[in-house]
């Protein structure tokens, strides 16, 4: 992307349970630049409703005529949003490819734990960013290495109290914005429920996931970790072509019963911020039983997946970015679904029935040069929750978009370099197609759970 430094007109839509993006634009401001914000809902309002925001209250079918006149009437560059998965963002997509805007989506960042990703137009299949080795080395061949040194922590409660009031607000006053649709996989009141006697009992879970841990490292056979997401991420939903995560899951325990070496053990772990709603532990039993494999599939719910990938003769993962970690340890991993770091030389590229018995490990060189450009591209270090965090990142961002260095340079090909594989894989492109997939949910959630 060439830079860019006449002024721009940005709009903001819906962003993290934060005032993030509300910061993102006062730093444009002082830069020269114009921003708006609409507020799709009444968490929305209260992060941000000064003289530069105004409200949709519309239903979902009315939202892309609305922003389209939005966009015509205020003359708008760019837009930005969180998470370009959300039905509003995606309808965004197709306007601002129409009226020839640029778009630009952020999320939590693949280098983390404090950094945030921000990229033209989205992430998984829709990101820009290389994926031929030979172009990232070339890439990053001059660019200077990347500091990993963590500056921005911030409390997990502090995140987690902004997520769940962010939701919980929307969820029960929705007198303001009576047609706000917040493509949530559960409803929140039953999700946040649910977690309650997990917290509860997170310490004994603990205990016991690290005996087990310490049982299967020291029995000295091979065994791989799958790294369970939560059935609730949007990235399974669209980015993978598993209508359950479970789906992901017998697939991986069909292959390795019929192709893993004889002693090598499976170990399935859950997500650490697993709702408790899905019964994995039935789940896994129910498949290790079906495939004659029950004495060598083990479920672990808590404990420290680090130490488990650390002595791993491999890890499986859909495209969850612990793939990246585990990859950064030099674990050999195989991805299911489609991930932006998916590529020759960081993960395996072998079909999954191969895999166990000829697990590939990454390459340092890739390695390092795919962390050096999207640190310098695609990747921001700060965060969208403590104070100093959320200002460097506010800062850095609003530098790049103003200069027209979003993805750039070196991080922006085309055509998108995932899209040809995530049609094979019978993935959803377009807004249409991802409206086709919500409304599958619902039905996907009860043929599992019943």
């Amino acid at each position: 992307m060439s830079n860019d430094p006449s002024p721009h007109t940005v709009l903001f839509l819906q962003g993290p349970p934060s005032n993030f993006p509300r910061i993102v634009a006062d730093e444009l401001e002082k830069l020269g630049h114009k921003t708006f914000r609409i507020n799709l809902s009444l968490s929305d309002w209260l992060l941000w409703h000064d003289r530069r925001a105004v409200s949709f209250r519309g239903g979902l079918s009315a939202w892309p005529a609305f922003l389209k006149a939005f966009l015509l009437r205020h003359q708008v560059t760019d837009i930005v949003y969180y998470q370009d998965r959300f039905p509003y963002h995606s309808a965004a997509i197709e306007v601002a490819r129409e009226l020839g805007l640029r778009v630009i989506a952020y999320e939590n960042g693949y280098l983390r734990p404090d950094w945030i990703t921000a990229e033209r137009v989205g992430r998984s299949v829709r990101s820009q960013f290389p994926a031929d080795p030979g172009a990232i080395l070339a890439a990053a061949r001059d660019l200077p290495p990347i500091d990993l040194t963590v500056r921005y922590r911030h409390p997990f409660p502090l995140e987690a109290t902004h997520e769940v009031a962010f939701h919980l607000i929307n969820f029960f006053v929705r007198a303001f914005y009576p047609r706000f649709e917040a493509d949530k996989y559960y409803s929140p009141l039953f999700e946040y429920l649910s977690m309650l006697p997990r917290l509860l009992f997170s310490r004994r879970r603990d205990r016991i996931a690290k005996i087990l841990i310490d049982d299967v490292i020291e029995s000295e056979a091979p065994y791989f970790v799958f790294a369970l997401q939560l059935q609730s991420d949007y990235q399974l939903r669209y980015n993978a072509p598993f209508p359950h995560l479970a789906d992901a899951l017998e697939k991986t325990i069909a292959s390795f019963a019929q192709h893993a070496h004889p002693v090598a053990q499976l170990v399935v772990k859950v997500h650490p911020m697993d709702q408790g709603i899905e019964p994995w532990g039935r789940i896994v039993r129910q498949l290790a039983r079906k495939y004659r494999v029950k004495r060598r599939v083990h479920l672990v719910d808590g404990g420290h997946l680090v130490t488990l990938l650390q002595h791993a003769s491999g890890a499986l993962m859909v495209n969850s970015t612990t793939g990246l970690h585990a990859v950064d340890l030099g674990c050999p991993v195989k991805i299911l679904g489609a991930a932006i770091y998916d590529l020759p030389g960081l993960t395996c590229q072998l079909p999954l029935d191969q895999f166990w018995r000829n697990p590939q490990a990454p390459d340092e060189e890739v390695l390092e040069a795919t962390q050096r450009l999207l640190g310098h591209t695609i990747q921001i270090q700060g965060s969208f929750y403590s104070r100093a965090g959320k200002q460097a990142a506010a800062r850095e961002f609003a530098a790049r978009l103003g200069a027209g260095r979003i993805n750039g340079p070196g991080g922006w090909v085309e055509p998108p370099p995932r899209e040809e594989k995530a049609r094979a894989m019978g993935l959803p492109l377009t807004y249409s197609e991802e409206m086709a997939v919500r409304g599958k949910v619902g039905r996907w959630r009860r043929a599992w759970r019943g």
